[in-house]
């Protein structure tokens, strides 16, 4: 579904979890166009700390079964399931891509780094309204996984991993209905 006003793309952003995402791949034309308009991200004395790293193909193979390893290795036997053993390596197989999501600290250290964090979320909530906008399913997850990225990936100084965004095409018949409370409940009018 095409949305034609922010309004509309904001409302209906929604995650789509790998399960839900059909065969029909993501373009690379589409995942640099998301970089781009992630790249557009407001950001304190222009830092830009997001930083990204695309897996696709046999990379997110070996991404997933990564994954499935390490959370075989970090989890207690008490704690093991191997339901969420399998899903960890199953979302890998089912999303076209997955865009790992890190921060770059601003070497400097000129703002805090809280503020670097929250650039970085905004440059992801630009590429959801762009998935959002365009009809791809996306969700970003951020397990305990994420503090093990620099076994798989070669990280700056500063630099580290802040979760994953799933990225796929899905059908767009289901039910994406969601709820919100109202505003007027999370708001304090001062005059």
């Amino acid at each position: 579904m095409m949305y034609t006003s922010i309004n509309e793309v904001v409302k209906n952003r929604r995650s789509v979890f790998p399960p839900q995402y059909n065969n029909t791949p993501v373009s690379k034309e589409f995942i640099q166009m998301l970089l781009e308009n992630a790249n557009w991200a407001p950001t304190h004395r222009l830092t830009q700390p997001w930083r990204f790293k695309i897996v696709q193909g046999n990379a997110k193979d070996r991404f997933g079964a990564f994954l499935s390893d390490t959370y075989t290795d970090i989890t207690s036997d008490d704690e093991f399931s191997p339901f969420k053993h399998k899903k960890i390596r199953n979302n890998c197989e089912s999303a076209s891509a997955v865009v790992v999501i890190c921060m770059q600290r601003d070497p400097k250290k000129r703002i805090p780094e809280w503020e670097e964090i929250a650039a970085t979320a905004m440059a992801v909530q630009n590429m959801w309204l762009t998935c959002t906008a365009n009809g791809v399913g996306c969700y970003w997850s951020s397990p305990k996984l994420i503090d093990y990225m620099s076994d798989f990936f070669d990280f700056e100084d500063g630099e580290r991993c802040l979760g994953f965004f799933y990225l796929g095409n899905y059908d767009q018949d289901e039910d994406m209905t969601s709820k919100r409370s109202s505003i007027n409940d999370k708001i304090q009018w001062m005059d």
